[in-house]
Order: structure tokens, then C-alpha cells, then sequence
């Protein structure tokens, strides 16, 4: 026995039929009970359908058009990937650190949510907040979270500096090679905002990397050859580069004592010669010295013009890049000479010099001429004006130690030093390195260094990805604090980048959580009841990444799959 729907009259009605089999043994049907209209509101249908639950003693409100009502999706795959990355370096140790010192509020959900801000919607710590109510964090307790507590959080990661640096060099310590280490050290300026002074200030006013005068800090980080950073500090914003090689070298070694060898790349602005005599100094814990390839800026020494003479007869002749070596204060000193490079720096430094003396030949004229009783269009121009406008274009060009403008005299002029400008076309196209290391080739030891262009992309993700500027803290420690938060970012953000390398894959961290960002958390609620609680669909490429990454796919305990 069934019920069948029927078309009469324009109405839908329910009949309750009956299968049988006649005399010959042939499936007939009957109809017994005709029992009312499908589309009739309140009708017989209703009626049994109340009746039928009643006895079956369920509620007869099952019977209403359900109620179904949505939440807001929340975004989950993207944070979801980034807390298994979390747990799985280590970085969920930093709890202990605070529970130890009797802590009441859980400042590394704290720490971990304005990580992952960095990562996924870089924004102020305001702006984190608002960026929580669009996210599902795994084992979080968003509203829990406010905006002072994000700040104590801060402060508590910079009263407990030490112990959350030994968490971090402990998860790193594994993942740096102890039998040979190849380190790259450099800085960047990060712009900072505010304009009020404050007790152990670190913004500064400074030659910014963009060549403005801007109120920044200093930051030094320390990579693998592999683009892990390891170490980071922050410095004054007028702060010289080469002073802080030997105070970061030592607090490394003192964090990665399990190296056995270190070799240490480092750029032009970080050479000195008090530089290169402390660091032959440096010795291991394993007892072996430290070694190093340093850039040398080649335009800071005259002495170069003498020791290059042999190597530029044959650079003269050179159609492609050629690297030999001789020796500069008892070290190695390796020298690379790229053609084309030499021929577009010479280039551009003439068109440069020749559009500084046509410019300071039309000043000498309207000079000449006001002085002849000539009248011309404009405000009259002065000696000292024509000076000051023509140091500040030379400076502007980076061309003041060639062309000489006598700021003293009288009267406007300059002159172009020769020996200036010889010694300048000599470094044209040349990468001069100076290192210790004795197991290397020239070839080699040039190839070291090159790897230092890694160093910079960090930078730039710092700079791009992670926004780590411009920064409104204005108190000295916030500001160490959100270094330290951008620098865990930089970890997890580089760890994600080698596992992607690894499985060669053409997607870069950023764009692999976005394709994650589309994972979500559903909520539906049916009739007023409690809320059910569902993953989106994972199509393929979310596997993918999620598989790439070797992280596994999300779950929770009741899942309903909504498309």
C-alpha cells in the first residue's frame, strides 16, 4: 500500500492505493481512499499527517514549513593551516612561558592570533579585532580577546624577551644545519609614524633604503642559506650598519652553539676593517674560527686602484663575466667583473655628470648675464643660490665625492675630481668579496654571496606580505614587540615557502592561503534549535595545497558538509 499524487481540476490530491493481483495472476492497482488536497493549507492531509505524529508521540509542529536561518560563513582554512604549522614548529611552548609566570589571561592566543593577522590580513590591533569576527580560529577564544589585551600581550612578550627567545631558538635548532651553516646578515629600515619623544626612543631620523630622510628603526635579521630566519634585532634609526655585525655574530653564536661551522655573508655597508679583525678573532664553540665573505665597497679605499690594475687590463678585454682572486690585508680577495653591468654604470654616470654641467652652465650664464645688465624671466639668481642648488642636485645624483662644488668661494663653481672618477669607472661592473674561507673557489665564493639576495625578499615580505610598516607604536618596547611578532610571521611564512619549494610547487605562501581563505565554517539553525556546526566542501586544489603543505584537512566532531 502507497500514496500517489493526482492532477484534477487544477489541484493536487492524495490517494492511498493498493497493489494487488487479479484472477490470472496480473499486478493491478486500487484506490482506497481518496484523502484530501496536497495544496489545501490546514487541510485533511494536515490533519492525518497531526494525527499520524500524535500517536507516534512526536510534537504535530514538524508539520510547519521548517525555519531554517544561516550565520555568517567565517573564513577557516587559511587560519586552520597556519595553527597546524603553529603547534607543529613548536611555537605553542610559548604558552608555558607565561603560565610559569602566573599569567591569567592566555597571552599566546594572543600572540598567535596578531601572527596570523600578519599573515592573512595584515592590519593595526584594532584592526585584528575586526579582523576576528570574519575567521573561525581553532581553540581560540575570540571574544575573549580585546584591544588592551592584544597591547599587554605585546608588553608580556618583551618582559619575558628571554624566555620566549630560547622557545624560538629551540624550535630552530633542529632546522639549522650543525655541520656547516651558511648565514646571511643585513638590515632595513622600517618607517615609523608619530612625532612625540619618548624615554630609549628607537625612531630616529635617518637615510631611509628608499634614499628619503625618515623617522625609522633599524632591523637586522639573520637567514639560512635555506631563507630561515633565525635571529633578529632592533637598532636605532640612525644607527650605522657595520657596529652591529659583531653584537648580533656573538648573541647568534651564544643561541646556536650546536654549530660546528659557520661561514657568515654580509653586505658593503657592514664591512669595516675593525669588522674583519674581530671577526678573525670569533671562535666556536666546536673551536673552529669563524669564517666569512664580506662585500667590500670598492669606492671607500683608494688602495683599490693599485691592487685591480692587473685584473682591470684583463676586465678591458672581458665579454663575459670573469672572477679571479689576489689577496688584501693577508685574506682572500675575490673579484668579479661583469661587462655589461661596467658598461651601463659608466654610462649612466656620464649622462648623470653631463646633465649636472649643462644644468650649472645654464646657472653660469644667467649669472653672466645679470651681471651684464641682462634682465631675465623669473626670481634673480644668486652665487650662493646657483651653489646650493647645484650641491643638492649632485647630492641627489650621489655624485659629490666627483663633482666638487666650492661651497667656500666667492663666487659660483665647481670642478670634476679625475681621480674620482677614474677610481669610480674602475668599480664599474665589479663585485669585490674579502673572506677567510679556504676550501672554496673564487666561483664558489661568488656564488655564496650571491645567495644574499634571499636576505632582501625576506625583507620585502616583511615590507609587502607582512606590512610590518609603517609602525604607530610609540613606546620603545612596543615597537621591539611588533618586530618580534613580524619576525615570527617571517618563520612560519618561510617554512610554508620551502615546503612549496620542496614539492615544486608555482604557488607562492600568500597564494596558497587565499586558495585556503575559501574553506569556511557554516552555521544552520532549523526551527530555533541549536546551531549545527559544518565544514565547506574541499574541492581538489584545497587538497592540494593542504597535501603540499603536509598539513591535514579540517575536521570537527558533528560536520555537516554545506554547499
Amino acid at each position: 500500500m502507497f500514496t500517489k499524487l493526482t492532477r484534477s481540476g487544477g489541484h493536487t490530491y492524495v490517494q492511498l492505493v493498493e497493489s494487488f493481483r487479479d484472477e490470472t495472476g496480473r499486478p493491478r492497482q486500487r484506490t482506497i481512499s481518496t484523502l484530501g488536497r496536497l495544496d489545501e493549507v490546514g487541510g485533511q492531509v494536515d490533519s492525518l499527517l497531526k494525527g499520524l505524529l500524535r500517536a507516534k508521540g512526536m510534537p504535530a509542529s514538524m508539520t510547519d514549513t521548517p525555519q531554517v536561518a544561516f550565520e555568517s560563513a567565517l573564513a577557516l582554512g587559511d587560519v586552520w593551516a597556519l595553527d597546524q604549522l603553529w603547534k607543529e614548529l613548536g611555537f605553542d611552548a610559548l604558552a608555558g612561558v607565561f603560565r610559569k609566570a602566573r599569567y591569567t589571561t592566555p597571552v599566546e592566543h594572543a600572540i598567535r592570533v596578531m601572527v596570523f593577522n600578519r599573515l592573512c590580513d595584515a592590519d593595526s590591533k584594532l584592526g585584528v579585532l575586526r579582523w576576528l569576527q570574519t575567521v573561525s580560529m581553532p581553540q581560540v577564544d575570540v571574544a575573549a580577546l580585546t584591544h588592551q589585551h592584544l597591547l599587554r600581550s605585546l608588553d608580556a612578550l618583551m618582559d619575558h624577551q628571554e624566555a620566549v627567545d630560547d622557545v624560538v631558538a629551540n624550535l630552530l635548532r633542529p632546522l639549522v644545519d650543525q655541520d656547516l651553516s651558511l648565514v646571511f646578515y643585513d638590515l632595513t629600515t622600517i618607517r615609523a609614524a608619530g612625532l612625540s619623544e619618548q624615554v630609549g626612543d628607537v625612531r630616529k631620523y635617518g637615510m631611509a633604503k628608499e634614499g628619503l630622510i625618515a623617522r625609522q628603526f633599524m632591523l637586522g635579521v639573520v637567514q639560512t642559506a635555506d631563507g630561515l630566519p633565525i635571529y633578529h634585532e632592533v637598532f636605532d634609526g640612525n644607527q650605522a650598519e657595520s657596529p652591529t655585525l659583531m653584537p648580533t655574530l656573538k648573541k647568534v653564536l651564544a643561541r646556536f652553539g650546536h654549530i660546528k661551522r659557520l661561514i657568515v655573508v654580509a653586505d658593503r655597508g657592514l664591512l669595516s676593517l675593525d669588522n674583519i679583525d674581530e671577526l678573525g678573532k670569533i671562535q666556536l664553540p666546536s673551536g673552529q674560527a669563524l669564517e666569512f665573505i664580506l662585500a667590500v665597497p670598492g669606492r671607500r679605499y683608494g688602495e683599490f686602484v693599485e691592487v685591480l690594475q692587473a685584473f682591470q687590463a684583463k676586465a678591458i678585454t672581458a665579454e663575459e663575466e670573469i672572477i679571479e682572486e689576489t689577496s688584501w690585508h693577508d685574506l682572500r680577495l675575490v673579484v668579479a667583473h661583469h661587462p655589461h653591468s661596467a658598461k651601463e654604470q659608466t654610462l649612466l654616470r656620464q649622462e648623470r655628470i653631463a646633465s649636472l654641467q649643462a644644468q650649472a652652465q645654464a646657472w653660469a650664464g644667467k649669472l653672466d648675464g645679470q651681471d651684464g645688465g641682462v634682465s631675465t624671466r623669473g626670481r634673480k639668481l644668486s652665487d650662493s643660490g646657483a651653489k646650493a642648488r647645484l650641491y643638492h642636485e649632485v647630492k641627489e645624483a650621489h655624485l659629490a665625492k666627483i663633482v666638487k662644488v666650492d661651497l667656500k668661494s666667492d663666487l659660483f663653481s665647481y670642478t670634476i675630481d679625475a681621480a674620482a672618477l677614474k677610481q669610480a669607472e674602475l668599480m664599474d661592473g665589479k663585485l669585490m668579496l674579502v673572506t677567510n674561507v679556504a676550501d672554496l673557489t673564487p666561483q664558489e665564493v661568488v656564488q655564496r654571496y650571491k645567495a644574499l639576495a634571499d636576505i632582501e625578499r625576506g625583507f620585502r615580505v616583511l615590507k609587502s606580505e607582512i606590512e610590518i610598516a609603517p609602525v604607530y607604536h610609540r613606546l620603545p618596547e612596543r615597537i621591539r614587540a611588533h618586530a618580534f611578532i613580524c619576525f615570527m610571521a617571517l618563520i612560519v611564512y618561510r617554512v610554508m615557502r620551502q615546503r612549496l619549494k620542496l614539492a615544486k610547487s608555482d604557488l607562492s605562501p600568500e597564494r596558497a592561503l587565499a586558495e585556503l581563505r575559501k574553506i569556511q565554517r557554516h552555521k544552520v539553525r532549523i526551527n530555533k534549535a541549536e546551531p549545527i556546526s559544518g565544514i565547506s566542501t574541499i574541492n581538489d586544489a584545497q587538497a592540494q595545497v593542504l597535501e603540499t603543505l603536509n598539513i591535514k584537512k579540517p575536521t570537527q566532531d558533528a560536520q555537516l558538509t554545506l554547499l
